[in-house]
């Protein structure tokens, strides 16, 4: 058989631990009394080892504590930032929607002025045109009385004596004067 030698691998924490609560469970009692005997150094020897194992792991338990309450207050900053943020762009909707409904109100209120005003130039034109018709209708009426009167002027016979009136049938009248 071959002696290999096994590297030291010192018990851990709990383990120390658990031995020093049997050691004390174990040890003799003080006569009328809750005490107990213990070998102060067997006592101190398990002790200090727990306590040679137990900083390696409260480092790591500090620092996972550590990384956790950063990692936690890190996460309440962007969570924070991120409902600032949502807050802001809520208030620039609430303002675009203000400001579009206020753009859409104005506009409606500039086609509805633009409508009053174009009715109001079209009866202003219709009136217009109606003072003008009437003035001419007016103007018409007289000159059609006018060339009523002069065609009734033209249509009057004009009596003239017998002797002077020349027969349609002859032939030799008036414009015949070429002849004779």
């Amino acid at each position: 058989m071959t002696d290999v030698q096994q590297p030291y691998d010192p018990p851990d924490t709990e383990e120390l631990l658990l031995r020093a609560r049997d050691h004390l469970e174990t040890a003799r009692s003080v006569p009328m009394s809750a005490s107990v005997m213990v070998n102060r150094d067997d006592l101190l020897v398990l002790v200090d080892d727990a306590i040679a194992g137990l900083p390696e792991e409260l480092r790591q338990a500090r620092w996972l504590l550590k990384e956790r309450e950063e990692f936690l207050a890190k996460a309440r900053r962007e969570a924070e930032d991120i409902i600032d943020a949502g807050r802001a762009q809520a208030e620039r909707m609430v303002e675009r929607t203000e400001v579009v409904r206020e753009a859409r109100r104005r506009a409606q209120q500039v086609v509805d002025d633009a409508e009053a005003q174009a009715r109001a130039l079209k009866h202003e034109a219709e009136d217009y045109i109606d003072q003008k018709l009437a003035s001419f209708e007016v103007v018409l009426d007289r000159t059609m009385q006018a060339v009523q009167k002069g065609r009734e002027r033209l249509q009057v016979v004009v009596d003239l004596p017998e002797a002077e009136v020349v027969p349609e049938d002859d032939e030799g009248g008036f414009f015949d004067q070429d002849e004779g």
